[in-house]
C-alpha cells in the first residue's frame, strides 16, 4: 500500500511497484488524480493488479480502510509506504497554530495511524515491511521549515522507535530522506514569491548540483521494503544528492 499516491514520489514509487509485480492499493485525498494514476498504472502495466482508496491519512476511520482495502482484496499486507504529506515552506513569524496543526495532523499523525493499522494487520503473518518518507528536513535545519521540518522529525523518530519495537515479530520499519526533489510541489514554486530563489539556493545546497527525481526515491524505497534488504531495519537512507554529508 502507498499512501500520497496520485502524484510526486508516490505516484513514482506505485508505477514502479507495479513494474515489479506488485498487487497495489494506492491511496490519496484528491479523488480525481487518484483515478488518474489507477488508470495509467493499468494502461502501462500488463496484469497489474491495483485497487485504490480515497481518503485522509489523518482520520483514524480512513487510514483503517486503507489498510483493511489490502486485506481485503489480497489476504495480506506485506509493504507499506507511509508517503502522505503536505510540504508548506513557512518560517516561523509566517506560520500559525493551524499551519502547524494542519502538517502534524498530516504528516505526523498521518503516519502514525497507517503504520499503527499496518503493523496490526502484519502481525498474523509475522512479516512485513514499512518504508516511511522522512526528508533532510527531518534530520538537519532547514530555512522555511518551521512546520513541516520538525513534523519529518516525527517521521524519523517513528521509524527507529517501531523498527525496535517490531523486529522480534519479524517486520522492517526504515525511512528515506530525499532531499529536494522535482515533484510537481517543487516545479511549482517559481510561481510563488521567493520560490524561484528558494530553489536556485537549495538546488545549489545540494553538492551533485542539482534536484533529485522522484523515480530517484522510489528506487531506494522499493530496495528498502525488498527482502534485498531483509537485514536493515531502523534505518533512515538519505537520498539527497550528498546535502548530509557535509
Amino acid at each position: 500500500m502507498i499512501t500520497g499516491a496520485a502524484s510526486g514520489i508516490g505516484r513514482a514509487t506505485a508505477e514502479l511497484f507495479a513494474r515489479e509485480g506488485a498487487r497495489l492499493v494506492i491511496t490519496d485525498v484528491d479523488a480525481a488524480a487518484l483515478d488518474r494514476c489507477r488508470a495509467r498504472l493499468l494502461d502501462d502495466t500488463a496484469g497489474v493488479e491495483v485497487g485504490a482508496v480515497v481518503g485522509d491519512v489523518s482520520i483514524p476511520n480512513d487510514a483503517c480502510r486503507m489498510i483493511d482495502a489490502a486485506v481485503d482484496l489480497y489476504g495480506r499486507i506485506d509493504v507499506l509506504v507511509a508517503n502522505a504529506g503536505v510540504i508548506p515552506l513557512l518560517d516561523i513569524t509566517q506560520a500559525t497554530a493551524e499551519d502547524w496543526d494542519h502538517v502534524m495532523a498530516v504528516d505526523g499523525r498521518g503516519m502514525f495511524l497507517t503504520c499503527k493499522y499496518a503493523i496490526e494487520a502484519m502481525l498474523p503473518a509475522g512479516h512485513g515491511s514499512i518504508v516511511c518518507l522522512s526528508s533532510i528536513s527531518g534530520m538537519a535545519g532547514q530555512r522555511g521549515q518551521a512546520t513541516y521540518g520538525p513534523a519529518k522529525f516525527v517521521a524519523s523518530g517513528l521509524t527507529r522507535h517501531l523498527a525496535v519495537e517490531w523486529a522480534g515479530s519479524g517486520i522492517r520499519v526504515n525511512a528515506v530522506a530525499p532531499g529536494t526533489i522535482g515533484t510537481e510541489r517543487v516545479r511549482r514554486l517559481p510561481d510563488e514569491p521567493g520560490g524561484a530563489e528558494y530553489l536556485a539556493e537549495i538546488e545549489r545546497l545540494h553538492p551533485m548540483g542539482r534536484i533529485g527525481e522522484p523515480c530517484e526515491v522510489a528506487e531506494a524505497i522499493c530496495f528498502l521494503a525488498s527482502d534485498a534488504a531483509s537485514f536493515i531495519t531502523g534505518a533512515i537512507l538519505p537520498v539527497d544528492g550528498g546535502y548530509l554529508a557535509q
